[in-house]
């Protein structure tokens, strides 16, 4: 099987000589990162990791995405954390971009590579290290998890984009497909985080409107999308951040697939206001 290529930052600084004017855009609906802003200047570090650098792509804002955060990791050869996650509440979702990494998940070890996807749960007891001799990028989802009284907690699982076949969507010739890491009907979880697979010219033939918040990391090719009343470029390594009912649709551009990585929240009541 051809390995996975995805888009992956590395940094750096554009010239003196560069024009300023970006897509990037911050409205009340959705915000758009373009590839380009993710620069040395605006990587972030975090406690008790190792040679280790991160770009914060979303985080919870009132008004606006509650529910989660996501980051593009990088780590150095040989850096890593014995002590990744301070909040024992949060749940968490990595996959893997560029490299290799080793996960050691309640004592079990993962070699987790371009194309790797692990599940953490809350509390969950875990390590990374990069042994391998080139930087390793990852992309990781955190949610403070949503426990139902009846319901077991999910467990670990590790497994990556090329083990698990895409399911397409109905009335669409194959066109449209979603990479579903997680049982749909299984209640105990409450966040999911696909792959969508578009085809060239492949559409969402309707702007959908959902409570569902969304964070979008485009892997591959291009496309032209529908956000709340404006029409965006997007491109591999752009990323788009959705609050609850934004209205949104796409047109794939080619030549290529259009990949994009997709969170949303699931599977639980909406969280009442006391008096």
């Amino acid at each position: 099987m051809t390995a996975p290529s995805y888009f992956a930052p590395e940094g750096g600084h554009p010239p003196q000589t560069q024009l300023l004017t970006d897509r990037a855009v911050f409205t009340d609906a959705y915000a758009v990162i373009p590839r380009g802003t993710m620069r040395d200047i605006v990587t972030s570090s975090l406690p008790f990791w190792d040679k280790t650098r991160l770009w914060v792509l979303s985080r919870p804002l009132s008004g606006f995405a509650e529910t989660f955060s996501q980051y593009i990791m990088e780590v150095q050869p040989g850096g890593g954390s014995l002590h990744p996650e301070t909040d024992p509440q949060a749940e968490s979702v990595l996959f893997v971009v560029d490299g290799s990494m080793t996960v050691v998940i309640e004592g079990d070890l993962h070699l987790m590579e371009t194309g790797g996807y692990a599940y953490l749960p809350a509390d969950c007891k875990w390590t990374l290290k990069n042994e391998s001799s080139a930087p390793v990028r990852f992309h990781w989802i955190r949610k403070s998890y949503e426990s139902v009284d009846g319901l077991a907690k999910p467990e670990a699982f590790v497994t990556s984009d090329q083990q698990i076949t895409p399911i397409t969507m109905p009335d669409t010739d194959g066109k449209w497909a979603t990479t579903r890491f997680v049982d749909p009907e299984d209640l105990r979880h409450d966040m999911h985080v696909n792959i969508v697979t578009f085809e060239p010219g492949a559409v969402i033939p309707f702007a959908e409107t959902h409570v569902m918040e969304h964070g979008l990391y485009v892997l591959e090719g291009k496309a032209v999308y529908r956000l709340n009343q404006d029409w965006v470029e997007v491109e591999a390594g752009d990323y788009l951040w959705l609050r609850a009912f934004c209205p949104q649709a796409c047109y794939a551009g080619g030549p290529g697939k259009f990949r994009y990585l997709l969170y949303k929240d699931v599977n639980r009541h909406m969280a009442l206001k006391r008096p």
